[in-house]
């Protein structure tokens, strides 16, 4: 593992101060989803099956991290018993039936196995909705991996699938981030769904706040690595977008900066490198197009992250006499 470069200087934006920030949450409907989508995904073992991504309103998570901005899509108070399971109604009898081997993640903008956000008295009903899955993913913080993970995961008659946030291992970062974890936090719920059986998916920030600039590359990749060798199969990278205010203030004071395309690009490839034949690698391409600066090749550039996470082999880099892949404007 790397040796940690000089960190920016100590300016820690706490809780409240990150609240503060924030630009207004709209007002949400606890009875509808935010929305859903349609794609192929990549298995493990190198098949493309479809997967069905439900985006659900609920409470918003406890923790409250820096670089997050998914409190937008999420509700002032908690989940109301029987939202969730309507909600999952609406998008099912539009999607209808998958084909074989279909996935379905529910994200929620929070935890899974947090009672607020998802009510305890509902997950026999969700399970119930989505028995036709090969696979069930569900998002949640590492620490709040317990007892109901497992009993959803002996309910389903797919595999269940938890997605964590490792977000980085650079020591210093993580500790300053606003998500009350450390990386020996992650690795203790990484065994415990390993040894029950449970699949893990990862999410790794590319240009996280509190490390060094130039090494987040670097650091995006030996935190991939750190994931797979703890038993991930798939690993998102997920570039870090300004806009939720308190980015937009570390940016103002020199402490941040967000990741151009050029660096997404330049993470999968060196996580493909060194974890490829051991986990599926992926780039989060929601909202991608804000981060390529050159208009000639942003659309070849995004293609290509596209077909390394569905080939999961070697894309040749896009060529542009423009900007040289540096996002250049």
């Amino acid at each position: 593992m790397r040796t940690p470069g000089a960190a920016p200087p100590a300016v820690t934006l706490g809780p409240r101060r990150i609240r503060a920030l924030r630009p207004p949450r709209p007002a949400l409907d606890p009875w509808r989803p935010q929305g859903f989508e349609v794609e192929e995904e990549r298995t493990l073992d190198g098949r493309r099956v479809p997967a069905l991504t439900v985006f659900l309103t609920g409470a918003e998570c406890p923790f409250t991290c820096v670089f997050c901005d998914l409190w937008r899509f999420t509700l002032d108070g908690p989940t109301p018993p029987g939202a969730l399971p309507a909600q999952l109604d609406r998008v099912l009898a539009r999607v209808g039936p998958q084909g074989p081997g279909a996935r379905i993640k529910l994200y929620n903008a929070s935890n899974f196995f947090e009672p607020r956000a998802v009510p305890p008295a509902d997950l026999t009903a969700i399970a119930s909705r989505v028995r036709p899955f090969e696979r069930v993913v569900v998002e949640c913080h590492p620490r709040l991996v317990g007892e109901a993970c497992l009993e959803l995961a002996a309910s389903l008659e797919g595999r269940l699938e938890v997605a964590m946030g490792l977000e980085t291992v650079h020591p210093e970062a993580v500790a300053r981030l606003g998500k009350a974890m450390t990386v020996a936090d992650f690795d203790r719920s990484a065994a415990r769904l390993r040894d029950a059986g449970v699949a893990i998916r990862v999410f790794v920030l590319v240009g996280a706040p509190y490390q060094p600039v130039a090494e987040a590359v670097e650091w995006a990749v030996s935190s991939a690595e750190h994931a797979v060798a703890a038993g991930v199969e798939t690993v998102s990278l997920i570039p870090v977008r300004s806009g939720n205010g308190a980015l937009d203030r570390l940016a103002a004071a020199g402490l941040w900066r967000a990741p151009g395309l050029a660096e997404l690009e330049a993470a999968v490839d060196g996580a493909m490198a060194r974890v490829g034949g051991r986990a599926v690698v992926a780039a989060d391409l929601w909202d991608v197009e804000r981060l390529a600066a050159c208009p000639e090749c942003a659309g070849a550039r995004i293609e290509r992250l596209r077909r390394l996470a569905l080939d999961g082999g070697p894309v040749a880099a896009v060529v542009c006499g423009r900007c040289a892949g540096g996002d250049a404007p």
